[in-house]
């Protein structure tokens, strides 16, 4: 996997003020720090961040960073441990960078890709994509944005599991060989189930409704 750069520089403010100010001008404020790292605060650009993470999963990307603190930069191999956005714009907030070593096997959440169309999917049935990532551990050299997994010969009422991938060199499941990865069911049964949870919605706001008492006449 190629490692992507990222530039930064050291981050002296703090606080909700000096973020959104920092977002203003198109930064972000992050932070770095790992087992042998001392917490650093960083601000990032939030275009470059953008087009490093476009098409892949933000947790699985390998980046070089570079550290500009004025007097000399310095590079670290990072990742990203958690990306903050807000719930409506989706907009960047903010970002937590670890540190990693390049000698030491990592555990991380790899996304599944689909790939093709099932035979049964051709024939009316309907695809269920049960599980979208799989943790896995490896080198950060063997680190993979996704694992393409070809479903083009399930039919109507086949599943395909954890067991049944081909993981690229290096990379070991960490998951239950029996975990169902994705499944093709029949129309009928897919609409059996979307008519359950629809029954049990309703149900819900019924007893909802019974459950609420009675206003009074002043809060009327």
């Amino acid at each position: 996997m190629d490692t992507i750069q990222l530039s930064s520089e050291i981050r002296t403010q703090t606080g909700k003020g000096s973020g959104r100010k920092l977002r203003s001008t198109g930064k972000l404020p992050a932070i770095l720090y790992g087992p042998e790292t001392d917490t650093i605060m960083l601000t990032l650009d939030c275009t470059e961040l953008e087009k490093a993470l476009k098409g892949k999963s933000a947790e699985s990307v390998l980046l070089d960073l570079r550290i500009d603190s004025g007097k000399k930069g310095q590079s670290k191999k990072v990742m990203i441990k958690e990306v903050q956005r807000d719930p409506v714009k989706r907009d960047y907030l903010h970002v937590d960078l670890f540190e990693i070593s390049l000698k030491k096997e990592l555990e991380v959440d790899i996304p599944i890709h689909l790939v093709n169309t099932p035979i049964g999917v051709s024939e009316g049935g309907i695809l269920q994509h049960v599980r979208r990532e799989v943790k896995v551990l490896c080198m950060p050299d063997d680190l993979v944005d996704k694992i393409d997994v070809d479903v083009s010969d399930l039919d109507i009422g086949e599943s395909l599991h954890i067991g049944d991938i081909s993981f690229p060199s290096g990379l070991k499941s960490l998951e239950d060989v029996d975990v169902t990865v994705v499944t093709v069911v029949a129309p009928t049964i897919a609409a059996e189930e979307e008519e359950v949870e629809e029954e049990e919605v309703e149900e819900e706001g019924v007893e909802e409704t019974e459950g609420e008492e009675p206003k009074s006449e002043e809060e009327s």
